[in-house]
């Protein structure tokens, strides 16, 4: 498999962020990307349409990829994310033992790694992810920012 670029998987992440937003849902995206380059799920944030606080991205890549390699550990992936993950999000990413996050824009009202809170410094929890941050950032900021200057009008 071709491992693609940081900023390549960034677009695939992207272009979900974009199908959320057609949706009326916030624009971030999320991928789950295997060790050796492939691309083991895709997915956006679904919290409106599916009425599920819970279902932001990547809560549903994770369930998706767990339910694709069978098991709930996502040992040696990498997540591909928008915007900088949760609090939820990022407690899940430490229970999947997911290896590394990159994501493209801080949250600094919600964010979990790195800005409100950083999960991925917590000595007392028992995974540590590594993280990468800033990739494709102007076009994740911006896009999560226009929808929301259009939703308030």
């Amino acid at each position: 498999m071709n491992k693609k670029s940081h900023e390549e998987y960034m677009k695939l992440a992207i272009g979900e962020a974009k199908k959320a937003g057609q949706n009326g849902e916030v624009p971030i995206g999320a991928i789950l990307v295997a060790e050796n380059g492939e691309v083991i799920a895709s997915a956006h944030n679904r919290t409106i349409s599916l009425c599920d606080p819970s279902a932001h991205a990547e809560i549903l890549v994770l369930r998706k990829a767990g339910i694709i390699i069978k098991n709930y550990r996502l040992l040696e992936t990498i997540l591909y994310v928008t915007i900088e993950p949760c609090i939820m999000c990022m407690g899940a990413v430490i229970n999947s033992r997911i290896k590394k996050i990159v994501f493209g824009a801080y949250d600094p009202k919600g964010g979990a790694a790195g800005s409100l809170y950083n999960f991925t410094e917590d000595k007392r929890l028992n995974h540590k992810t590594r993280l990468i941050s800033g990739i494709c950032e102007e076009e994740c900021r911006s896009l999560i920012q226009e929808f929301f200057k259009k939703k308030r009008g």
